[in-house]
């Protein structure tokens, strides 16, 4: 079906506003499907550091009204940037000046709600005046969790938007909004069954904006094949565990890519020696300059690297519970690229101050710094507590650092344990969340790094797995034709009587 029509939204995506891997991963994938020839474009805010002498827009639509219950309306525009050579998606720009234009970031203000049923309304209105049409919206994480929500209740008997099929994309479950009603007693309990609130009304803080997506799409995906198992469980579901258990048919998990043009040790401009998989002993080169780079001993000490959000969900607690242990008694050095919470960002300072010549940090987020820790360390530490996808285990093996990591999610699906007897695998897996365990695993592979013949063919087995975003961008394909299939075909749902029952 290479006429195949698609909308992709989401709350930030690479290049235009990025703040982490759904930024990312939203745009790698609709880039790939376009090269597909899929006709995919892109609906996302127009934040105020968007610049458009970067990305020259014209005026699509203006004076788009988006109104209240109580009378007011929000004025929006709709803008679309096309690249002059035509090789990545169509852009729509929703630009609205109190809600995004006059944001400096993405995220984090109390009117996030708002904000992004926003989005989603004016997804819909401008679905309603285009001449274009896709066949279907893929919508992302709780942000645009309302778009399937809208389409599948108040424009189910729509002429046009009738046959819009809808796939909804959980990068993160953590996450379902400004409610977090993971106790089935909580009287602000959302069941996603009632009307949507309105736009500035008190109760839409009080509506799970991901519970919404998961119930209302065609197709649910995730972003990879082992946290689609996970989060049906109570340790990983997020108090959506009973609810994901009842759609779970129409749910799949699907691994992301990254982009190999982007992230290649053999071109990029960041690193000092470039190299592949034949070539890597040239990473010593670049190991020499990561450790001058962050003041530690040149010499050859297994250097351990992290790039990641200071943050619980990335297992820094069990770091914290063994790096002093590692750094006098395995003998490494320790590199660590990362803002967030500010309790981690303490600690590391502290430590790097406690371990002069062995520590190295830099505690906020930086673009360039990790090509340097992937080109130059030995081994990336990933000891998540839950891992839905992972993109920097990809990117630090596409540049031959081994993965550490905890045997969960993403991480399971692209890491090969190292077998002892065999050799074979491209990186270090362990199961239980607790120090003992984080501890035998780092040890196991300190141990290995001295053998140069077995770790060579680890990090050659580790450049060589294919990440690339060619084989996961097919099996979107695949998922958005059968949603199409599913929605054409479908008989009246459960929450489509429900709906119709509520507004008799």
């Amino acid at each position: 079906m290479n006429n195949l029509k698609l909308l992709y939204t989401a709350a930030e995506i690479y290049p235009y506003a990025g703040v982490g891997g759904l930024g990312q991963v939203s745009y790698f994938l609709t880039k790939q499907l376009k090269k597909l020839n899929i006709d995919a474009r892109i609906f996302m805010p127009k934040y105020g550091n968007i610049d458009e002498d970067i990305y020259p827009m014209e005026m699509l639509y203006e004076g788009i009204k988006i109104s209240s219950q109580n009378g007011k309306e929000i004025i929006c525009n709709i803008k679309k940037y096309e690249s002059e050579d035509n090789t990545i998606p169509i852009v729509y720009f929703l630009e609205n000046m109190e809600f995004f234009e006059k944001r400096s970031n993405v995220y984090g203000y109390n009117d996030d709600d708002i904000r992004f049923l926003l989005l989603s309304r004016g997804l819909i209105e401008f679905l309603k005046i285009s001449d274009w049409t896709p066949d279907v919206v893929n919508s992302s994480d709780w942000h645009t969790g309302l778009v399937s929500n809208i389409l599948k209740t108040e424009y189910r008997n729509d002429k046009k938007l009738k046959n819009i099929a809808t796939v909804f994309s959980i990068h993160n479950l953590m996450f379902h909004g400004l409610l977090v009603d993971r106790e089935p007693n909580n009287l602000d309990f959302d069941n996603g069954k009632n009307d949507i609130a309105d736009i500035f009304s008190p109760l839409l803080k009080k509506q799970n904006f991901m519970r919404r997506g998961i119930m209302y799409s065609d197709i649910v995906t995730t972003v990879s094949e082992k946290y689609s198992k996970e989060i049906l469980t109570e340790d990983y579901g997020e108090g959506l565990e009973h609810l994901l258990r009842e759609i779970r048919t129409k749910l799949y998990g699907i691994l992301n890519g990254i982009d190999y043009s982007y992230m290649n040790p053999e071109t990029d401009p960041n690193i000092v020696a470039n190299y592949n998989s034949k070539s890597f002993i040239r990473r010593a080169i670049n190991k020499e300059d990561l450790q001058k780079e962050f003041n530690l001993e040149v010499g050859d000490f297994p250097i351990i690297g992290m790039v990641t959000r200071l943050d619980h969900q990335k297992g820094l607690d069990l770091v914290k519970d063994i790096i002093e242990t590692a750094i006098e008694e395995l003998n490494i050095q320790f590199v660590i690229i990362g803002g967030g919470d500010h309790g981690f960002t303490e600690y590391f300072s502290k430590l790097e101050k406690e371990y002069p010549k062995k520590v190295g940090t830099h505690l906020m987020a930086d673009f360039t710094l990790p090509k340097k820790v992937f080109s130059g360390a030995d081994m990336i530490l990933l000891p998540s507590r839950f891992e839905p996808s992972g993109i920097t285990q990809m990117e630090a093996m596409r540049y031959g650092a081994i993965p550490i990591a905890r045997n969960v999610g993403g991480l399971s699906d692209s890491i090969d344990n190292f077998n002892s007897e065999t050799h074979e695998g491209n990186g270090f897996l362990f199961n239980e969340y607790n120090p003992y365990a984080l501890m035998c695993a780092l040890t196991r592979a300190v141990e290995i790094y001295h053998n140069q013949d077995i770790w060579n063919k680890i990090i050659k087995s580790a450049m060589e797995k294919d990440f690339s975003w060619e084989n996961s961008a097919l099996k979107y394909v695949d998922i958005y034709r059968k949603a199409i299939k599913l929605h054409s075909n479908k008989k009246i749902s459960k929450e489509e009587i429900i709906y119709q029952m509520y507004n008799l």
